[in-house]
């Protein structure tokens, strides 16, 4: 079988053996990482001996958690595999590109007892799941022992090696191309809301002062509630019903919640219409001050609350002006310290700066293109992840060689 891709080609061979790393090419083999080389821990280091990368402080310091900071000294000259040692998230795998400072939260390799093209390993290592070999002590730790007993597959040539790693960094380089440009896609849409819905910046065709209303004054709000869970048959019928949680889908086209009309009639959730602001009331996590929209008509349970629509202003235009007030919202929070929660009144009481409808509508636009871009460039993002995880399960396991 034969699969192409940009720049390779895969071929699929034959000659396989059954290995206790499962199905690898014949010309392969298994070896223990404490074959291939010696790990150890790394150095300690002050932290008065850290900081920001510059022309006197170039040289990377790797921990547990990959790079902690700079110094000016190298306690590594060559590219290595650091390997995180202590914590929850041990046994990440990091690759340094030149000298570098390894602390004692970290293992890299001493030496090493065979020839290995060191980004081969660092990728073997990552696929090996060494999170899931962590001791269970009150502080996980992936110990040298632990380590040195694992087995990886390797190929037999550093050529081959050296290929497969290459191609693997080709996709990371994709990725993180496509992570910077998600970054700076949604610092922009940032910038553009901070200018388009204060009136700093406005779109060609429109001028004159805006009006400042509070939303009571051209719309009302209502919360839902909850159906008894008691009675089964109030719930699983054809009607929408959004819990709170799933305010974080930002634009609202599907829930996962059902009830019927019966549970509709007997409690105090509401069926609303589509192109309502939604807002979280209630949580002392990220939802309370969250807002979404519906496109669909809904039900909600009552820590959310809705604003109704209707022709005197434009519902994406209000979504995005709460949107961007997170955290004034969390700040209007009622009660004990701020925990109470947003209420209706509150809500109702809430200044928006308020240009003419078509100016809205024309705001809104330009903020839901951005947000196309960006969604458009998460699924990308998200499909260039997913490849790059099954190029890793064929690669590192020669079930497609690199020729």
């Amino acid at each position: 079988m034969e699969v192409k891709e940009p720049g390779a080609r895969y071929l699929a061979k034959p000659a396989y053996k059954q290995t206790e790393v499962g199905l690898i090419p014949d010309d392969w083999e298994v070896v223990s990482v404490g074959c291939i080389g010696t790990f150890s821990s790394g150095a300690r280091i002050s932290i008065a001996m850290l900081g920001p990368e510059s022309s006197d402080a170039p040289v990377p310091v790797y921990g547990g958690n990959g790079i902690a900071g700079f110094t000016k000294s190298a306690l590594v000259q060559n590219p290595t595999v650091v390997i995180g040692r202590v914590g929850q998230r041990c046994g990440q795998v990091f690759i340094t590109s030149g000298p570098s400072w390894v602390t004692d939260n970290a293992l890299y390799p001493r030496s090493l007892h065979r020839p290995m093209y060191v980004p081969f390993l660092a990728r073997a290592l990552a696929a090996a799941g060494l999170n899931d070999l962590k001791n269970r002590n009150d502080l996980p730790l992936v110990t040298q022992s632990i380590l040195h007993a694992v087995r990886i597959g390797i190929p037999a040539t550093n050529a081959e090696q050296e290929t497969i790693a290459e191609a693997l960094s080709a996709a990371d380089a994709l990725i993180e191309s496509l992570e910077q440009l998600l970054a700076k896609k949604r610092q922009i849409k940032q910038g553009a809301m901070q200018e388009l819905l204060t009136g700093h910046k406005r779109l060609p065709g429109f001028a004159g002062e805006w009006d400042y209303k509070l939303i009571g004054e051209f719309t009302d709000c209502t919360a839902g509630g909850t159906p008894s869970t008691r009675v089964p048959a109030y719930w699983g019928g054809s009607i929408r019903w959004m819990n709170s949680g799933e305010l974080n889908l930002n634009t609202v086209t599907e829930v996962e919640g059902r009830i019927t009309e019966e549970g509709l009639r007997n409690s105090s959730t509401k069926l609303i219409p589509a192109n309502c602001v939604l807002i979280g009331l209630a949580g002392q996590g990220k939802t309370r001050g969250t807002v979404a929209i519906n496109l669909v008509s809904l039900c909600t349970n009552q820590s959310i609350a809705a604003i109704f629509p209707n022709e005197s202003f434009d519902s994406r235009y209000l979504y995005y002006n709460l949107d961007n007030r997170y955290d004034e919202l969390r700040e209007l929070s009622t009660g004990d310290g701020g925990r109470g929660g947003l209420n209706l009144t509150i809500i109702r009481s809430l200044v928006v700066p308020y240009p003419s409808v078509p100016e809205q509508t024309a705001i809104a636009t330009v903020l839901a293109d951005m947000d196309a871009e960006t969604a458009a460039l998460e699924a990308r993002l998200a499909k260039a992840c997913s490849l790059k995880q099954g190029m890793m399960q064929e690669l590192l396991t020669g079930r497609i060689r690199l020729v």
